[in-house]
């Protein structure tokens, strides 16, 4: 017999259903690992096979005056069907033979490649309903999304915000702009920040002789190890709009090669603008050591950021809370560290880490390595009522049809479109996906799906998607 939690998680799916088809026409960038995945560009590279298939994408920017700041908005949440979960502290064995009946054809297409791992946890009871291979480390991609963020919100909480800071030197004759490592720091937040730089200099009857800029924040290679892409930008704690060129906002596209002094030289023309007067080419330095503080602008709160970075496979933001892990963990802020960082995060919510190789937030590092096993174990955390700072990793999923990377997934009226939540993973020759589905009786499953050596995203896609499919009908 059903738990009358289970029952009212099938009634909240309903809700979730009807709010989702109402709100997902302003929702856009259906992008990820850099992989198109709109219906029009399917037919026309139905061939393809090879190519870089890294994703990115960028934050819309929030408020535009320091201080608390409203956040931008999010992608649909799911409070009516998160809240009466009860997900088990660990995991029960005993796989389901009906399930496995129905998954098993489907997870022996050539399309899947090889090798290929899955798993599947009903998360209310912490059944194992399905598995293959699932403790067996394979390349993410963009679902190690699922750990960077689940990690941040573990070690910093939903409601911790980044900040940009303006200081000065105890004379205030040198201002120097702290970058926070907020990516979606955008022009009109750094216009205000200007705005109150200036009435802060004003009160002090002070004219600043030199303008400065501090990255001191990261340590290590600022290049992500791809290079120069247009997928991710160079990953330093002080950008505008990710270093965008094209005035986008996901999706690829041509980065600045200097975000920090981009920035700082935007700002020394909007000080100028408030009739603050400083050279026009600021240079690099270090905030004092005991400042004065004369302006910040926070980012929307961590909550808010993380469903971003999953609605929208956001590869800037993903390092940047990677590296907040690291400083709040005490980590070095850099590749390395916050890969160690986020690890160590892992580890403190008791999740499988067996093999699991964590080199970047993002998932653009061919080199991580993660287990269907650890993804659904992150995801039952993330629907515990006991961590409700987690549930931001769920609600932050794509919804199949509707939002983000799944915006044009389960279309054409599939029988999961709105139910399956989902992060998707692409690279060339990898694809993954993993979620929650809401079955046919009303139970939340969390599941993961990672394939390897697959011969095209355009064969590898609509497999997992058939998998995912099946659970909402099972």
């Amino acid at each position: 017999m059903l738990e009358r939690n289970v029952l009212r998680l099938a009634a909240g799916s309903t809700v979730l259903g009807v709010v989702l088809a109402a709100t997902a026409a302003g929702l856009a960038g259906p992008w990820d690992g850099g992989q198109r995945t709109a219906e029009r560009d399917r037919a026309a590279a139905r061939s393809a096979t090879g190519g870089a298939h890294h994703g990115g994408s960028a934050a819309p920017g929030a408020a535009a005056r320091p201080g608390p700041a409203p956040a931008p908005v999010p992608a649909p949440s799911a409070p009516a069907v998160l809240t009466p979960l009860t997900a088990p502290a660990r995991v029960r064995a005993a796989p389901a033979p009906g399930l496995a009946g129905a998954l098993d054809p489907l997870f022996r297409v050539p399309g899947l490649g090889a090798p290929r791992t899955a798993a599947v946890v009903d998360v209310a009871t912490g059944r194992r309903l399905y598995e293959h291979g699932a403790a067996a480390p394979m390349p993410p991609a963009s679902t190690i999304k699922i750990a960077t963020t689940a990690a941040a919100l573990s070690a910093l909480g939903p409601d911790h915000r980044l900040t940009t800071t303006v200081v000065a030197s105890r004379d205030a004759r040198t201002v120097t702009l702290v970058g926070g490592g907020d990516p979606t720091l955008d022009g009109s937040r750094l216009k205000a920040l200007a705005a109150a730089t200036a009435k802060a200099l004003r009160a002090r009857r002070v004219t600043p002789a030199a303008l400065t800029y501090d990255t001191s924040l990261y340590e290590g290679p600022v290049r992500h190890r791809i290079g120069a892409n247009d997928n991710i930008a160079p990953v330093t704690p002080l950008m505008t709009d990710a270093a965008r060129l094209d005035g986008s906002v996901s999706g690829p596209a041509p980065r600045a090669a200097d975000p920090a002094g981009e920035t700082a030289r935007a700002f020394a023309r909007l000080l100028a603008a408030q009739g603050v007067k400083v050279p026009p080419a600021p240079r690099p330095g270090r905030a004092p050591h005991e400042p004065l503080r004369l302006a910040a602008t926070h980012s929307a709160p961590l909550s808010a950021l993380v469903e971003r970075t999953l609605t929208y496979s956001d590869n800037d933001l993903a390092e940047a809370l990677a590296r907040a892990t690291a400083r709040a963990t005490r980590h070095p802020a850099g590749f390395d560290g916050a890969g160690r960082a986020v690890r160590a995060q892992l580890g403190r919510l008791g999740v499988p880490l067996d093999g699991a190789v964590l080199r970047d937030g993002s998932g653009l590092d061919r080199r991580n390595r993660v287990s269907a096993r650890l993804l659904t174990a992150l995801l039952a955390r993330a629907a515990d009522p006991a961590r409700p700072e987690l549930r931001p990793v769920l609600t932050g999923l794509p919804v199949g049809g509707f939002s983000g990377t799944l915006e044009d997934r389960y279309t054409d009226g599939s029988p999961a479109a709105g139910l399956i939540r989902a992060k998707t993973g692409t690279l060339t020759g990898v694809n993954a996906l993993a979620g929650t589905a809401v079955t046919r009786d009303g139970r939340l499953l969390a599941f993961a799906f990672l394939a390897s050596n697959t011969p095209s995203p355009y064969e590898a896609q609509p497999a997992l998607d058939a998998l995912a499919t099946t659970l909402t009908t099972s």
